[in-house]
């Protein structure tokens, strides 16, 4: 990848994540303050996940920023895989998100049943959850939508961080909403809305922290994309079969080593060119970071 791809992808991811920094901190101040005014628990425990958010921020920066370093003397094939660690790193952060969310609304609901009466928040903590819901939605869109540009699980997993921010205010509004328009008796279905939201949380936490450990394992691509690596390759005339393909994540970028059969008759030269060809279409498909290794065989040395 040429310096310039990566200095633009990494101010990309550095210009989305700041800005949710920002975002988070001024959500986070306000969303307490609202909490403590407005005698609302659900939107003191909302602001303290933005708070999270600021971490997650922080993160991606640190780890994002170490992994645009590229090749050196002790690391060959570059920092790809520090990304892939903050990816992990986010995702548990969001796991015990969704513990915490969980175990606070499972707190509420034991309280109540126990005859317990929760106090009747304000409508500044109503006004606060619509302000966070529709604030980190559009933040959740905006980094989404740079993550997949710039093919960065990172800040996918960042994106995810800050719609669980706008998912768990949905639970504090519906909560809040419910206890100042139905009654009192109706502030169980915050710390309800609260477990269930957790659930998701949850599943969105373990999805992300399978790929990624699966990234840090080297586990290979999957099926269908060897495939296409195999079928790409032997498509350049002249190489007579594939085999021994291997494939692994290096974070953004794609590792492939392979082994193609030629004519033993043919000149280096020849056999050079077939390989250009084939890393060719190769980078076309997978991007220009992708990291190639090919090794040539003669026909009967392969047999």
């Amino acid at each position: 990848m040429g310096n310039n791809t990566i200095d633009n992808r990494e101010s990309s991811i550095m210009r989305i994540t700041l800005w949710g920094a920002v975002i988070n901190c001024v959500l986070t101040a306000f969303k307490i303050a609202a909490g403590i005014v407005g005698n609302s628990s659900a939107m003191v425990a909302d602001g303290i996940h933005s708070l999270s958010d600021l971490v997650s921020d922080f993160i991606v920066v640190v780890f994002v920023r170490i992994s645009s370093k590229g090749q050196d003397k002790k690391h060959d094939y570059g920092h790809g895989k520090f990304e892939t660690l903050s990816t992990l790193i986010v995702s548990v952060l969001l796991l015990l998100v969704g513990i915490k969310l969980f175990l606070n609304g499972a707190d509420y609901i034991k309280r109540h049943l126990n005859g317990e009466v929760l106090p009747q928040p304000g409508m500044i903590a109503l006004y606060m959850a619509i302000v966070s819901i529709v604030t980190k939605e559009i933040l959740y869109q905006m980094t989404a939508r740079v993550g997949r540009n710039v093919n960065s699980q990172a800040v996918i997993a960042n994106a995810w961080h800050h719609r669980s921010d706008a998912i768990s205010s949905v639970g504090s509004l519906i909560g809040i909403a419910g206890a100042i328009f139905l009654g009192s008796k109706w502030v169980i279905l915050d710390p309800i809305m609260g477990c269930i939201i957790s659930m998701f949380i949850f599943y969105i936490a373990m999805t992300m922290g399978k790929t990624a450990i699966s990234e840090l394992m080297e586990a290979s691509l999957p099926e269908r994309e060897e495939e296409e690596i195999t079928q790409l390759i032997a498509s350049v005339e002249g190489i007579k079969g594939v085999h021994n393909l291997k494939t692994r994540r290096n974070g953004q970028s794609v590792i492939i080593d392979v082994h193609v059969v030629v004519s033993p008759n043919i000149t280096v030269i020849a056999a050079h060119e077939m390989t250009v060809a084939a890393e060719r279409l190769l980078t076309n498909r997978f991007g220009d970071s992708t990291q190639i290794f090919i090794h040539v065989e003669p026909h009967d040395a392969a047999l």
